[in-house]
């Protein structure tokens, strides 16, 4: 009996210590792999510098666009001097991207109105007449703040005109996509979110704070439909660049920005 007590014993310390040791060969491959994902992304805003940044079709960036806190801010007092004239987008002109996961965190106050656009290209009017859009907005107070109406008729939305259409929400690719508002988890206004933006040309993506709002295939059958059945079947150059520049979208209200990251594909 005393052997077999200190055999199960040896056998116990034995398996013990092989599990010690898998676990551990688990977590540095872990580990690893972590430190590979990380160095993959590529800071296009961390909180310290705009460097690369500027207006689109501009050479400097325009008021009102600041760090504050180490956020990335638009402050819409600064943004009203009365000696600029040019547009008030910017676009992060350092490089341009094909393929790509984009991560951005964001916030927006009590009516709030911006996007996200990648696949930029300067030399148009604005950013979306060409420019695929992830929409930001207060999917619940814009419409209370702002009077839809007349720009709904004009596309053709006659049925409650004054509503936020899906198209137009937090999410969606928009005026193409919309997000599926089953599995829209939208912080409060004021609270920070988390999107991703996942491009191939295989399968685009958009998620929000976790969850996948949507995915189509870029320039199919399908694309071309939608692309020239609503708001750009009269742009003819909308979503046709397959690299750009990322943008980000001045809507005359106060936005935040932080935590911006691209990583190629």
């Amino acid at each position: 009996m005393k052997y077999l007590i200190t055999a199960l014993a040896i056998t116990t310390v034995l398996i013990s210590c092989k599990e010690e040791k898998k676990s551990e060969q688990l977590t540095l491959e872990a580990t690893q792999e972590n430190q590979v994902d990380n160095s993959d992304w590529v800071y296009l805003f961390d909180g310290t510098s705009l460097e690369g940044w500027r207006a689109y079709n501009e050479e400097a960036l325009p008021p009102g666009w600041t760090i504050e806190d180490n956020v990335l801010t638009f402050n819409t007092e600064l943004g009203l001097e009365q000696n600029y004239t040019g547009g008030k987008d910017i676009i992060y002109a350092a490089e341009e991207f094909d393929n790509f996961e984009l991560h951005v965190e964001w916030k927006l106050p009590p009516g709030g109105n911006s996007g996200i656009f990648y696949h930029v290209k300067e030399g148009h009017k604005s950013l979306p007449e060409t420019s695929p859009e992830y929409q930001l907005i207060d999917d619940l107070g814009y419409a209370k703040i702002h009077d839809l109406t007349e720009y709904n008729l004009s596309l053709g939305y006659t049925e409650n005109p004054e509503e936020l259409k899906p198209l137009q929400k937090t999410g969606s690719d928009y005026a193409m996509h919309p997000a599926d508002q089953s599995q829209k988890v939208l912080n409060p206004i004021g609270e920070w979110n988390t999107s991703r933006i996942i491009f191939t040309p295989e399968k685009v993506e958009h998620w929000l704070n976790g969850k996948k709002l949507l995915e189509f295939v870029p320039w199919d059958e399908a694309w071309h439909e939608k692309k020239n059945s609503d708001k750009w079947k009269n742009s003819p150059d909308y979503g046709k660049y397959k690299t750009g520049y990322i943008g980000l979208q001045d809507h005359a209200s106060s936005i935040w920005f932080r935590n911006i990251k691209i990583k190629k594909l």
